[in-house]
């Protein structure tokens, strides 16, 4: 065999990128001053972040990267971010994340923003202020992508910065904004990091102001943290539902605005007010997010949750916790964001089904959310539509278009083929974790639960049913299965055809 992929550039570049997360370590090192609290595990993880990035950085060839290395590139840097990341946790010692497989778990879900969690208490009482807030920073350098984030910043990266955006950036296609692609990385950085400081600020505001007492400037950024990346971890172990009904009101237009396409930004920015409103995504984005909405009120309101204790429902016949519960689960599962306010996991099976439903449809394309996305959904259909119009009509040629543009054949055939690989990979993941469940005692799942940890798995969603509901954890698992689902959500994190591509022969040889 003949290998033609330079994959020392790519473990070399992969070493910068981990040498960088010590910068990012500065967060809980000063996180860890202020309280006083492992600082010294912070300072051994930088060191041992640069170490290990710094050996990497050894192997450069000094090449150009190709779509090949860009694609190694990618995939081994989330990876190797997910490893690193681990690092503090395993240092600390504490709690369950203390245990290898399950310091990588947190650490994956961290980084891919999947908001799955093995931790056994959340609480600061029993892991450190400095470690809770790396397990909430991992999700927002994850949100909008570690390789954006390292075009906006190194140029020996930004050269190649369009191919590598096209492998890390979720949905079908890269909408190019600028004339250099390091700009247009540096202001999707920098939409991101507004969103995100505006959501920590009205947080103070409304706790200064008396309507979220326990919304302390901690948890303000905690929770900026993990909201803007559709990620889902919070220090409080009862989620958003440890806060009042005004903070969980505010927190719903963050996570429709996480779950937009950021480019719309740019174009409102421009005053471009026609992309925004004509784009046929956002559209379908948007009218999914109220339909479904007002759909799962109506049940709520009806009595579909019922009040079972442990935050299990909401009271029949009450209009602004039905629409409340609604918008907020919708809006959270849809854009896979995980957070919850209810235990949708005592719901009735009509609300479960209606959340599963809302699992499958995921953000838009060029969001933190996760999922299929929009646009992808708009493409089978149209391609389902296109094939019954040929059936009756063979010498038709009909493109499909979304809005003005005609979508490349070539695009609709990785679609088509990404949303058949992401059935099967939920339907295998179901079965294994279904089987691997029943060799453990502390774990029962019934099918819609197997289901439900293999979707928030490949979704990177986060939450799902049954032990693995809203306020439950993914602890009870064995290793085995938790190991297949790291693996899920970095495959799913990076939009799962390019990490495979890694595993087959061609990929490797001229």
């Amino acid at each position: 065999m003949v290998t033609y992929v330079d994959w020392r550039q790519s473990v070399a570049l992969t070493g910068t990128v981990i040498k960088w997360l010590a910068v990012a370590m500065v967060v809980p090192l000063i996180t860890s001053l202020v309280y006083g609290e492992d600082t010294l595990v912070f300072l051994a993880s930088m060191a041992v972040a640069v170490a290990v990035g710094t050996a990497l950085e050894q192997l450069d060839s000094d090449d150009d990267i190709k779509p090949p290395e860009a694609l190694l590139l990618v995939a081994l840097a989330w990876l190797g971010a997910a490893i690193v990341g681990a690092v503090p946790y395993l240092i600390a010692g504490t709690g369950t994340i203390a245990h290898p497989v399950n310091a990588l778990f947190e650490s994956m879900s961290g980084f891919t923003t999947t908001g799955a969690t093995v931790l056994g208490e959340i609480s600061t009482d029993q892991h450190s202020h400095a470690i809770m807030i790396w397990r909430q920073l991992t999700q927002w350098l994850g949100g909008m992508g570690i390789i954006v984030l390292m075009i906006a910043i190194l140029p020996e990266i930004a050269v190649n910065g369009a191919e590598l955006m096209q492998q890390e950036a979720p949905g079908p296609e890269l909408q190019k904004l600028t004339p250099r692609i390091a700009q247009t990385a540096r202001v999707l950085w920098l939409f991101y990091l507004g969103f995100t400081v505006l959501f920590a600020v009205l947080m103070t505001v409304l706790h200064y102001a008396g309507l979220a007492p326990n919304m302390d400037l901690y948890n303000a950024i905690a929770h900026g943290f993990s909201t803007l990346p559709t990620g889902g971890f919070s220090p409080e172990s009862q989620s958003i539902a440890a806060f009042s009904p005004v903070v969980q009101w505010a927190v719903i237009p963050f996570m429709v605005v996480a779950g937009t396409n950021f480019a719309l930004f740019w174009y409102l920015r421009n005053g471009q007010f026609g992309l925004v409103t004509n784009d046929p995504e956002f559209r379908t984005y948007l009218g999914a997010l109220v339909t479904i909405t007002v759909v799962l009120a109506g049940l709520l309101y009806a009595g579909s949750a019922p009040a079972l204790g442990d935050l299990g429902g909401v009271t029949a016949g009450d209009l602004e916790n039905a629409a409340r519960q609604a918008a907020f689960q919708i809006g959270s599962l849809m854009n896979s964001t995980g957070y919850a306010t209810s235990n949708f996991a005592r719901w009735d099976t009509g609300a479960q089904v209606l959340l599963l439903f809302a699992m499958f449809i995921g953000g838009s394309a060029g969001s933190t959310g996760g999922g299929i996305k929009v646009v992808r959904w708009l493409i089978v259909a149209k391609a389902a539509k296109r094939q019954l119009d040929t059936a009756a009509h063979p010498d038709t040629v009909q493109p499909i278009r979304l809005g003005e543009f005609i979508v490349d054949e070539e695009a609709i055939r990785g679609v088509l083929a990404f949303t058949l690989l992401y059935f099967v990979l939920v339907a295998v993941g179901m079965v294994v974790f279904a089987v691997d469940a029943g060799r453990t005692a502390d774990l029962s799942l019934a099918p819609i639960d197997a289901l439900s940890a293999s979707l928030a798995t490949v979704g990177n969603i986060g939450p799902g049913f049954g032990p693995v509901g809203p306020f439950g954890s993914y602890l009870a698992f064995p290793n085995t299965s938790k190991l297949l689902m790291i693996f899920f959500m970095w495959i799913g994190r990076l939009e799962i055809i390019p990490v495979l591509a890694l595993f087959t022969g061609a990929f490797w040889r001229r």
